[in-house]
């Protein structure tokens, strides 16, 4: 399972063929008046579109932290697991990846409050969708559900900041 998860993580072509075979999945799944040739013709947009979103975002953090794209991956398993490493030149890098990792973070945590009122907004539209039209049972599943993953998202930010500052406090020099 660990050469599993070292694969996928290292390889865009692992990911890619995953986003595939979802593709073809939901395509299949909810389209399933159409020919199983557009399911992967869709599929396959998808997946270029996602896989190139995937391969700037890689890039940019590379370039960033100067560091190759596979490092940059083993450096953010260590930050989850709060290994600092010991060679000055990994210290380096692993510093200037938690700034860009930390400085995405604060950006993003300006537009949050708002998407979680639309995601709030559509709840509570469901509920009133749901008592005009008397079936009440989807809307409260939906309600539950978006209430869930909204923790979810408020827990995750919590975490990542909070694992993000310990880096960033435990990669400071001691002089």
């Amino acid at each position: 399972m660990h050469a599993v998860k070292h694969w996928f993580n290292h390889s865009l072509v692992a990911q890619a063929l995953v986003v595939f075979v979802l593709g073809i999945g939901f395509g299949a799944l909810f389209r399933r008046d159409d020919q199983p040739g557009l399911w992967v013709v869709q599929s396959l947009l998808y997946t270029a579109v996602i896989i190139g979103f995937l391969a700037l975002q890689r890039r940019r953090t590379s370039r960033a932290t100067g560091a190759a794209p596979g490092a940059v991956v083993d450096l953010n398993r260590k930050i989850r697991r709060r290994e600092v490493p010991q060679d000055p030149e990994e210290r380096v890098i692993m510093r200037r990846l938690v700034d860009d990792q930390l400085g995405k973070i604060e950006r993003g945590r300006r537009w949050l409050p708002y998407w979680l009122a639309v995601m709030g907004l559509t709840a509570v539209g469901m509920l009133v969708l749901g008592a005009t039209s008397g079936s009440l049972v989807f809307p409260l599943i939906y309600t539950v559900g978006v209430v869930a993953f909204c923790v979810w998202i408020l827990w995750m930010h919590r975490r990542a900041v909070e694992l993000h500052h310990h880096m960033r406090s435990a990669l400071q020099d001691p002089s």
